[in-house]
């Protein structure tokens, strides 16, 4: 009865990927299409098409939560763009390897090399779930979510997955991990692993409305050789200063 269920989901995402593509393909504006929270895969579509000229952009996802829903990286990907997903809650990452079969897609964190496990929350809502119990708990305070579980999950380091799965760098990266994002960024030698375009969250999530930038995350991709292009309030987005000149 589960593979029968499997399979049919699979179908189902299937022809939903084949009509997407059609509209993509064929409408003009294709601003309908953006799959993003606030258009930011339009916007670093136009970044690669227009001033790189890379069509087909390699990505890694990290915290890609679903196929589609709030995804950077479902719009490449039906335009022909393949990648990796990191998805650490398990319920997600079934979906997302049903629908993104040309992407590889890890049941896993990104952490540093000190540990080879983590304690997952997984919340009420799920774009809440972290890695972080500090965050799981103030989520929990506002009284809207709570942690439904808490998972042990293996970790990765980003420079494990590049190694394993890429023959160069992507030229993409999307990341939203709810709390430990700057941790991943310092994680990852921008030396000699330069991704020419970031996606970043980089507003702290609360439910009173006093949001705040972490302008932490922007000061250290500026130090590490990357601009500012375009942010949309919840997400930044970075660009490689010497991709840029060089384009």
């Amino acid at each position: 009865m589960k593979q029968l269920k499997d399979k049919i989901i699979q179908t189902i995402y299937q022809l939903r990927n084949h009509v997407s593509k059609f509209l993509i393909a064929y409408n003009q504006s294709e601003a309908w299409h953006s799959f993003s929270q606030c258009g930011e895969d339009l916007i670093v579509n136009y970044i690669f098409s227009n001033y790189l000229k890379i069509e087909r952009p390699t990505y890694i996802d990290i915290g890609a939560h679903h196929p589609f829903y709030l995804s950077n990286t479902y719009y490449f990907y039906l335009k022909g763009s393949h990648g990796v997903c990191i998805e650490p809650d398990p319920d997600l990452f079934k979906k997302i390897k049903l629908m993104r079969q040309r992407d590889v897609c890890i049941n896993a964190g990104i952490g540093d090399s000190s540990k080879a496990y983590s304690e997952f929350f997984v919340m009420t809502t799920k774009t809440l779930n972290t890695f972080s119990k500090k965050e799981a708990k103030r989520y929990e305070s506002y009284g809207n979510n709570k942690i439904e579980n808490v998972l042990r999950i293996p970790l990765l380091t980003f420079s494990d997955v590049i190694n394993s799965h890429f023959k160069n760098p992507p030229n993409f990266v999307s990341l939203d991990v709810e709390g430990n994002d700057l941790a991943i960024l310092q994680s990852i030698n921008l030396e000699k692993i330069r991704p020419q375009v970031f996606c970043i969250e980089t507003l702290t999530y609360v439910e009173d409305k006093s949001e705040k930038k972490i302008t932490s995350i922007i000061e250290f991709m500026e130090h590490n050789g990357y601009f500012l292009y375009a942010d949309t309030y919840i997400n930044s987005i970075f660009i490689d200063k010497s991709a840029w000149q060089s384009r």
